[in-house]
Order: structure tokens, then C-alpha cells, then sequence
């Protein structure tokens, strides 16, 4: 799939956001970003990845597993400034680029509930490309793909 950069381009959708750390509803940056930025919030399911504890906040990398999360739709007349925002914070700074830490693609995200077990495409961070090596090799992986499970007591 291609990925276009920062801002995106002419022929890009409106997609949702799938979030699945710090950006969760509760969670420190739920506020602080997205806070009259969304029209609407679900749960929803990242299939084929996994989720591993990071330094504050979690990665999620291609896997076998599944990841648990929220989907975000922005609100009107703030996409562009929602999706900048995110990719700031998330240190995206275009697709491939060395000093990303997570890579914003485009995945299909499943709804529970909606009846069909419908999904839709979405906004993912992924963890970059180096953060991945490191993370298979020698990280803490989350096993329910749920990142309130993966903390531990007195963290926030």
C-alpha cells in the first residue's frame, strides 16, 4: 500500500484513525489531541499485529496477533490539523524516513459489533522499521493486544 506523507495528497480520503495507546480515551494524549478534534469513537480491533510496551507508550508491529483500540473519525474541518498533530506526535515525518519512529499506514480495521463484523480502512502508527528489529529482538510484547493490561501498577 502506499503511504503518502505528511499532509497527504489531492486524491487522499478523509480515513479514521485507529488508536490503541497513549491516545485512547482516559489515556494522557486523549485530551490533550484529540479533545474537539473527533466526531465519533469506537472500539475497534487491528488484526495481524502485535503490541509491545515502549518507554511510556506502546508499538504495534506486524504480527500474528491482535491489537485493541479505538477508531477516531475527525471532525469536521479539522482533518488536516488533526493528521498533523498525530504525525507529530507519533515522530512520523514521512514514509521511510530514517528518523521515524512509527510509520502512518493504511490497514483494515474490524468494528466488534457492527452487526456483519464490518471493518474499515483506517490510519495506523506502526512502529518504523529499526523500532521493529528492536522490538522483535529483545522487547516486552503485550499479549492481549490491550494496552491498559500492559502497564503496571502506579503507571498511567
Amino acid at each position: 500500500m502506499t503511504t503518502p506523507g505528511p499532509g497527504g495528497g489531492p486524491a487522499d480520503a478523509e480515513l479514521p484513525f485507529f488508536v490503541y495507546g497513549t491516545l485512547l480515551p482516559g489515556e494522557p494524549n486523549h485530551d490533550l489531541f484529540l479533545r474537539g478534534r473527533t466526531a465519533g469513537e469506537r472500539p475497534a480491533v487491528l488484526p495481524r499485529a502485535l503490541l509491545y510496551d515502549g518507554p511510556g507508550y506502546p508499538y504495534a508491529i506486524e504480527g500474528h496477533g491482535r491489537v485493541h483500540g479505538t477508531l477516531l473519525v475527525a471532525a469536521p474541518g479539522v482533518y488536516g490539523e488533526l493528521l498533523g498533530l498525530l504525525d507529530h506526535l507519533e515522530e512520523f515525518l514521512g514514509p521511510g524516513h530514517p528518523r521515524n519512529l512509527y510509520e502512518r499506514v493504511v490497514r483494515e480495521v474490524e468494528l466488534p459489533g457492527a452487526g456483519d463484523g464490518g471493518s474499515v480502512r483506517a490510519w495506523v502508527y506502526l512502529a518504523a522499521t529499526a523500532v521493529t528489529r528492536s522490538l522483535r529482538t529483545g522487547g516486552v510484547l503485550i499479549p492481549e493486544g490491550r494496552w491498559v493490561t500492559g502497564r503496571g501498577p502506579g503507571d498511567s
